[in-house]
């Protein structure tokens, strides 16, 4: 690979995301960890409590030359409802929230811009969702703190475990050339 960049993103319990992005992203690496709060060396559990402030999220490593960052962006907004604060399906907390952490201002003007396109659609859908504003915060990636090992590539260790987007997994491995159309739309 050549110079890789790095997406951080966060859309509920992070073991779902980096699993649906390393079905659908071959040439990418990931790893699960804690961004977005304040206390330092955040642990699972002081996370789930809430009282870090701390984001699950996961961090992908990408070539810019295979895969673009604005479609990383787009892929995230098909994973997750980007609609709701603090919370994934059952899963609820500020840990849980939809955020994109940039890593350069490319990153946020492209962030901002799939996240106006994806607003603009909402606000013209007659679909789930539709009718919506998007909740997903767009911060500077600070502090990264990986998570503890067992939590990396948990589903690929673990393919009976909880997965929040697992049902949306299934979908997009049936579909992917409909997820590629959809995506194409968003600029129309």
């Amino acid at each position: 690979m050549s110079n890789l960049e790095k997406a951080t993103f966060a859309a509920g319990c992070f073991w779902g995301v980096e699993h649906i992005f390393k079905k659908h992203f071959n040439d990418i690496k990931t790893r699960v960890g804690y961004i977005g709060g304040l206390s330092p060396n955040p642990k699972y559990k002081e996370v789930c409590n809430g009282t870090t402030g701390h984001a699950e999220a996961c961090q992908i490593e990408f070539d810019p030359t295979t895969t673009t960052y604005e479609t990383l962006v787009e892929f995230f907004y098909k994973i997750h409802d980007p609609t709701t604060a603090n919370r994934q399906g059952p899963d609820v907390g500020t840990q849980y929230r939809s955020a994109i952490f940039y890593h350069s201002p490319e990153q946020r003007i492209l962030a901002e811009k799939v996240t106006n396109q994806i607003q603009e659609k909402l606000s013209k859908e007659k679909k789930l969702y539709s009718g919506s504003k998007v909740v997903t915060e767009i911060i500077e990636a600070g502090k990264w703190y990986d998570a503890e090992d067992y939590h990396q590539k948990y589903l690929e260790k673990n393919p009976f475990g909880y997965e929040q987007v697992q049902q949306q997994v299934q979908q997009l491995v049936q579909q992917p050339v409909q997820l590629h159309v959809e995506i194409q739309n968003l600029s129309e």
